[in-house]
């Protein structure tokens, strides 16, 4: 898990606070992570942040948009990095709300370089997870897009278990033809099984990606 500087990963640290964000980037830089520090979130926000593995550490009362702002603002965005909550103002309503977010954790100052480190860690296997799960998603959608339509078509019968000869049927074609076209289906979207292609079509779908319908009426 190492970032593309060679690093153990990237860490973002948003907060007000001067002389704790050169303190902690010192910690971070001691422990072979590379710290980018920001003084607010609009900072964070304009800077790119795309590399990884990443986290961010952010700070819950600043000047300006809060951290629990910033949060809101991130969970918009399709790639986000885990948050990490680290401040010396939080409150249990605070908290449920960051966790409810999808804040990785929600740490009070002072804290322990240990548990800091911990909780690091759990932030950027979390994204290494989130960055792969991004590529893979975007592989089968790359497969879906170099299907034809007829492609498309022929699949749509094959996810809903329509069997060659009702596909031949509904679309007008040969059988043959279909035969063809699912074989090509089979290989373009690298599955053995309509198992397989059942589930890869789930996960399009639950991406946002509009499947070809078919009406098999």
């Amino acid at each position: 898990m190492m970032a593309p500087d060679g690093t153990q990963g990237i860490v973002h640290v948003v907060d007000d606070d001067k002389a704790f964000r050169i303190a902690i980037g010192r910690v971070l830089s001691v422990a072979g992570y590379e710290a980018r520090l920001y003084g607010s979130a609009a900072e964070y926000l304009h800077a790119d942040v795309s590399q990884g593995p990443a986290c961010v550490i952010l700070d819950l009362r600043m000047p300006g948009p809060s951290g629990l702002d910033l949060q809101g603002a991130l969970s918009r965005q399709q790639h986000q990095h885990p948050v990490i909550f680290l401040s010396g103002h939080g409150d249990i309503p605070s908290t449920v709300r960051a966790m409810r977010a999808g804040a990785l954790d929600f740490l009070t100052k002072p804290v322990s370089t240990a548990t800091l480190l911990e909780a690091i860690t759990r932030a950027l296997v979390r994204d290494v997870e989130r960055q792969r799960s991004l590529e893979h998603f975007e592989e089968i959608r790359r497969r879906y897009a170099s299907l034809t339509p007829r492609e498309r078509q022929v699949m749509a019968g094959v996810i809903v278990g329509k069997l060659n000869k009702q596909i031949c049927y509904t679309l007008d074609a040969a059988e043959r033809t279909v035969k063809t076209h699912r074989a090509r289906v089979m290989e373009k979207m690298k599955v053995r099984s309509v198992a397989d292609l059942v589930r890869l079509a789930e996960e399009l779908t639950a991406g946002g990606v509009v499947l070809e319908r078919v009406s098999w009426d």
